[in-house]
């Protein structure tokens, strides 16, 4: 089974970090990336520029309406998601307790099963 782990943080206080210290954070994370590639288990994973460089579409209107920046109210942004392929929940649960080990400071990792999707092809 495929599941996201969606990284949210406080984007101010990680855009607060010297080089050092971001780099000190990726070399951490970098090892579980590096055990999860070995495990054959690591999908694509992204760290997200920051929300002012966002677009958001907000629908619902008969012309969707195009802002600037990220829509959500919320004191934590999504920063990244790592993309796995585990047995079971548990062990999805596992991968993003270590992710959080790795990475200092608050914040929370969400962890959805993923469905791919392939247009024309309703089984997948």
């Amino acid at each position: 089974m495929l599941y996201a782990i969606l990284c949210y943080n406080d984007e101010s206080l990680i855009g607060s970090w010297s080089k050092e210290q971001d780099e000190a954070a990726m070399a951490r994370l970098a090892v579980v990336k590096q055990k999860l590639s070995q495990e054959g288990q690591l999908g694509p994973t992204a760290r997200l520029l920051p929300t002012t460089s966002a677009t958001t579409l907000r629908k619902g209107r008969e012309t969707p309406l195009i802002v600037d920046g990220p829509f959500a109210e919320t004191k934590e942004q999504l920063l990244g998601f790592f993309l796995i392929d585990c047995a079971s929940l548990e062990a999805a649960i596992e991968t993003a307790k270590e992710l959080a080990q790795a990475n200092p400071g608050t914040g929370s990792y969400e962890i959805r099963p993923v469905r791919t999707f392939w247009p024309g092809n309703p089984a997948t």
